[in-house]
Formats: structure tokens, sequence, C-alpha cells
């Protein structure tokens, strides 16, 4: 290499600590092969390098083959020599390291140098149709790289739902940040056939902190490379939380994985490590007093629903639910849909109706409710079970959402919530009492509906950390 290619390597070479570059190393000679059999001749010296049968050979199972394909275009597209990118088949040390070096350590404008050509091989704008098909490819290599290296936590393929469907929908929703020089947003036909440059995949990958982070997570767990750092470990840690309170129930989620993904980047970030089932109308039965047996004095949680068409919806409560009749939450909270689209609404400013609980009462409202106001809320489930409605003309108040609901009056198909993060304290651990037997505001609850013979039967203790 010249003097000016030479410093360019070694400031790449200077970001990461010894220890790194040891494993970097140790990497590339399994990937090149120890018996010299990867070797490429620079100069007078054969030197080791990487061809796409040995990327593939390394990489085995863990990654999609196109994913595969992809991260060796985007080796072989660093230039080290001044000559054209990409004009030898064979990839040398100095290559994988700035590979390293631009999509875990760089910049913007380094990252998307290389992830231009891991869109295309071929110099200069991409179009949208490639962009859509990478970002697609990226999202179910996160999904296999985490199942095949077995770093889902407790989530499975068989007890959530087709990730497919939820790998266009989260591309989809990422995509909808991709806008041109002019401000103009590529979404629908029109992205297709649009022409990008790379300031504008810049600007997008900016905008969109996923694109990066699925990056570092298929690098280092596809290639097993810098893969069991700290840094890392956080990543995956905000990246898919771990899942309690499902064994031995047979329970398929409303959610899939990429869906998972997409909802748990949202929480604050105290809560992202860790959710854990509090109801699910085809386990605990379809019945409100169960609901609120459950989730009342449980922490922060998610709520998902399923009406009759198919819609899947829900909304994120900041605070233990309370059974009062005040709104009650704070501005975290936030509502979203996940199908037929993926998208998250969070507060405007406008009011504080964040979150509402309440029953028993003959002048407001009983039910449960997130944003708006009394009878118009952006989600609403009845205390009268299985009825609901999301009436937001043209948008909840609290949280800007539309109408998330097929219809604005809908049928509760199936519902499930979850409690993220930690236990609170006032919460009750596995081998103690039932959280009905310490809340009187829920057996209080139980009572009034003349279920609580029923309920004592189907009392739940939450499972115990160390489980799993």
């Amino acid at each position: 290499m010249g003097n000016v290619e030479s410093g360019c390597y070694e400031n790449h070479l200077s970001r990461f600590f010894p220890e790194e570059k040891t494993d970097i190393d140790g990497v590339f000679d399994t990937l090149s092969g120890l018996d010299g059999s990867g070797e490429v001749k620079i100069g007078k010296a054969p030197r080791k390098a990487v061809t796409l049968a040995m990327l593939k050979a390394h990489v085995q199972e863990a990654l999609p083959e196109q994913m595969t394909f992809r991260l060796y275009n985007g080796m072989k597209s660093v230039d080290l020599t001044g000559k054209s990118p990409g004009s030898s088949e064979q990839i040398v040390k100095e290559q994988f390291i700035v590979f390293m070096s631009a999509l875990l350590k760089g910049n913007v404008e380094e990252k998307c140098s290389i992830i231009m050509r891991m869109i295309s091989s071929i110099e200069g704008p991409v179009k949208g149709k490639q962009i859509q098909e990478f970002t697609e490819d990226l999202i179910t290599s996160v999904v296999h790289v985490l199942r095949s290296r077995n770093l889902l936590k407790g989530w499975n393929l068989e007890m959530t739902q087709d990730p497919a469907s939820g790998v266009k929908t989260l591309a989809s929703q990422l995509l909808s940040e991709l806008k041109l020089e002019d401000g103009k947003k590529l979404v629908g036909p029109s992205l297709m056939d649009a022409m990008c440059d790379q300031s504008t995949i810049e600007n997008w990958v900016f905008q969109v902190p996923q694109i990066s982070t699925f990056l570092n997570v298929i690098i280092r767990q596809g290639l097993l490379v810098l893969h069991s750092l700290p840094d890392q470990a956080n990543d995956l840690v905000k990246l898919v939380p771990k899942c309690k309170g499902i064994k031995g129930r047979g329970f398929v989620s409303l959610l899939d994985i990429p869906s998972i993904i997409y909802i748990n980047s949202h929480l604050p970030s105290e809560l992202q490590h860790k959710w854990r089932l509090l109801f699910s109308s085809r386990v605990h039965g379809e019945s409100f007093s169960q609901l609120c047996g459950q989730i009342i004095n449980q922490g922060p949680c998610i709520l998902v629903l399923k009406d009759l068409d198919g819609y899947i919806f829900g909304g994120f409560a900041s605070d233990s639910w309370e059974v009062k009749p005040q709104f009650q939450g704070d501005n975290r909270c936030f509502l979203f849909s996940v199908s037929p689209s993926l998208m998250v609404y969070t507060y405007t400013g406008y009011n504080d109706h964040y979150m509402y609980l309440n029953h028993g009462q003959q002048t407001i409202p009983n039910g449960l409710g997130m944003g708006g106001q009394h009878d118009y809320f952006g989600l609403w489930i009845d205390s009268n079970y299985g009825k609901g409605h999301s009436r937001a003309k043209p948008t909840c108040t609290t949280y800007n959402s539309p109408q998330l609901s097929a219809n604005e009056n809908f049928t509760l198909d199936a519902m499930e919530v979850w409690a993220v993060g930690d236990l609170p304290e006032g919460a009750v651990i596995k081998g103690k009492k039932s959280i009905l037997n310490t809340d009187p505001e829920a057996q209080a609850l139980l009572e009034m509906t003349g279920k609580s013979r029923q309920s004592d039967g189907l009392r739940e203790q939450i499972e115990d950390d160390d489980d799993n």
C-alpha cells in the first residue's frame, strides 16, 4: 500500500482495542484458512485472503446466503490500492479490518460507502426497489442469526407469529423515513424506481438507527467477530427483551419477532431488557375481571389487541394500572399499530389523558382506555369484555394516532398484556400469595362483577426471575 492508503488503514486499525484486534486477527485467520489455501499475491509476497466460498463456509447456516453475499460485496468494495473497488475477487486482511471499522465504529459517511455496495455491487446511485430488498434482507437476517445463535432469550418462532409478514411491515416502516434531497418521502410505488445517491442513503441511515444496529448484530453474530464484548451484549439486551411467564402454556403471541424488536426499541431504556406475560385471553379466558386482576400493580406494561378483522394494535402504559376514576400515567405512554402497518404514536402535549381504568361507576365510562377522552378514546376496551372502540377523527388528541382498528367500534378477537422491565416492589413473587390477595382494589373489583369464585380458581403466581 502507498503512504496515503497505509495511513488510512492505520486510522481504521487504531479504533480497535488490543483485545479486539486479537479477536479480528483470529477470525480472519480462521476465514482465510491456516493451511495457506486462501492466498493472493500482492507485490512479491503471498498474502492470506478470503473468497466468497470461504466466507460461506465460515458463516454456514447462521445467515441467509443472500446476506453473506452482501457482506462479501461490502468487504470487496473497500479500496486499498487506488484501483476500482471490487477489482479482486479475494478479500485481504486490510479490507476486512476497514470493513469492520467502518460498519461497527465508523461515521455515517463511512458506513454508507459500504452499505451502498451491499445494496448493489454496481457503483453509482441505487434504486428504491434495491433498498427495499436490502432492508428486508437485513431484518430477515437479524431474526435468522438470533435464532441460529440461540439469542432469542425465551422467544421462539413457534410461539410468535410468522416473521415473514413482520419483516415486510418493519421494512416499510423503516423505509418511510427515506427522503430525497427535496424532502419528498419515497413511499408506495414511487419508491420502487426512484434513484437514490449516497447522500440520500446517509440521511436515511442517520435518521433510522436500526439499520446500524441490525448490521452490527449481523456482522458480530454472523461472523462471530467481537461478539462477546460488553457493548455487543448491551446491543442484544436492547434489541430483544428476555421473555418470561410463558412456560408450559402452549401460548402463541399476537406479535412476531420484528414487531417485538420495533416496539421494544420505543420503550424507556430501563424497561427494554425483559417482557413478562401477565394476561392472555386465550390462556386466562375472556374476562374483564381476569384482565384487571392480572395487570393491577404489575408495573409498566404493553397491551396488544387483535380485532375480528385481523388488525393488531395496542399501547404502552408507563405506570402500574390502578382502578380509579381519574386518568393516570405520564408522557412516556404511547399507542401503536402492528398490522396492517407498524407504527408508534407518542404523546402530543395536548392533554394528559394517557391511561384510564375504571369499574362500577354509573356516571363515567367503565373499562380500560388510552388517549383521547371519555367515549372517544384512541384505544378503549369496555368492561363488557369483547367490545371496544378506537375513535380518532382525524387523530387521537393525546397521541396523534389514527383509528387503530379496522372499524371504529370493534369486537375483540384476542388480547395479551406484557409487563416490561423488572418486577415492581409492590408485586408478588413466585411462592407467595396471589396479587389478588394483596390488592384490595383487585379483589373488590372481582366481587363487584360476581366473578370472585371463578377468579380464585384462575389466580396465578408471578414467575420467578430465575426461571427459563
